[in-house]
């Protein structure tokens, strides 16, 4: 599978990577038989950039991806986890966890983007996955907590990739605003980008991918499904689009676009994974896999061409951004 470099540093990721998240019971139960599958088969299909973060799980996905990378060479594989909220013990457990995984909630998330929270943060993760390092360190979701990240938590990792403990740093957020600042003002290498560079919402064209391109830093792509709307060739009424049913609009304009889509000989889904990669600064696309049939159907759809005329005519009717560039027509 291609591999492109995160700017100025020497980590390489494939062009599609495994979102971990939903092998720590995201919303529902995923087996260890089947988060193990899911992993071994995204092995095979040439993928070597895993992410994962405490807060998925309470550390379950952590665990479940750690053993399940931990006996393969370690040199051949990027891993990333997140910083920002502990793990500490649940002094009222009610028994299943609030915050959408399906996990006994004996332990809970606490706030933390001091240095010390940072360095205790990754030796937990280091002890969860069992694994010797993590290549990548984002700080997770800082929407309300932009100065302790910015003047703690960026510093502290910027420290340990100096020393060549990490290889990249950076932050992953659900917004682009304050991802564009922490490549502009602090000294993140590179950025996740959920849901805010897709078919239906293109709005990090007005701040985190020009300043991508400006600092000569990278993004990684993520929820380029935009929690399910684009996932299926014809969207329907009930899906969810940013965790909530979907607005009919936003259905009858995902509709158009698979129409098109079709025209063209792709598919919706298989379009929603290649337009982020249109992007100079995008380096990479992460999907969450639950399972070796997720795995085996994403990586079909990353693999299949999408014509470059899709996105011109896709922009001829008004249906993404005038401005989108346009530089790899999304062919692997």
């Amino acid at each position: 599978m291609r591999r492109r470099s995160v700017a100025r540093t020497s980590v390489e990721l494939t062009a599609l990577g495994f979102g971990a998240s939903v092998i720590g019971n995201l919303y529902r139960t995923t087996s260890a038989a089947d988060a193990s599958a899911a992993v071994d088969a995204a092995w095979d299909a040439g993928i070597r950039y895993f992410d994962t973060a405490p807060h998925y799980g309470l550390g379950l996905s952590e665990q479940r991806l750690g053993a399940a990378l931990r006996q393969r060479p370690r040199d051949e594989y990027v891993v990333s986890s997140k910083v920002g909220r502990l793990l500490v013990p649940n002094e009222r457990p009610q028994g299943v966890d609030s915050e959408g995984f399906v996990v006994r909630d004996d332990l809970r998330r606490q706030w933390d983007f001091s240095r010390d929270g940072v360095l205790r943060s990754i030796e937990d993760s280091l002890r969860r996955t069992g694994l010797d390092r993590l290549d990548i360190v984002y700080v997770h979701d800082p929407d309300d907590h932009w100065r302790q990240a910015a003047d703690e938590a960026m510093p502290a990792l910027a420290e340990l990739r100096d020393q060549g403990v990490v290889g990249a740093i950076g932050a992953g957020m659900n917004q682009s605003a304050m991802l564009a600042r922490f490549l502009r003002e602090t000294a993140a290498d590179v950025v996740m980008l959920a849901g805010r560079y897709t078919l239906l919402d293109q709005s990090a064209l007005d701040d985190v991918l020009p300043a991508a391109r400006e600092a000569g830093k990278s993004v990684v792509a993520a929820g380029v499904f935009n929690s399910g709307l684009l996932s299926r060739p014809w969207p329907a009424q009930g899906m969810k689009y940013d965790y909530q049913a979907a607005p009919r609009e936003l259905v009858a304009r995902a509709r158009a676009i698979a129409e098109v889509c079709e025209e063209h000989g792709t598919s919706l889904p298989a379009a929603a994974i290649a337009f982020p990669t249109t992007h100079p600064s995008t380096v990479n696309v992460t999907l969450g896999m639950r399972d070796r049939a997720q795995v085996t159907q994403n990586v079909a759809l990353q693999r299949s061409a999408v014509p470059r005329a899709l996105w011109d005519d896709l922009r001829d009717r008004g249906l993404i951004r005038q401005d989108v560039p346009i530089t790899t027509g999304g062919v692997p």
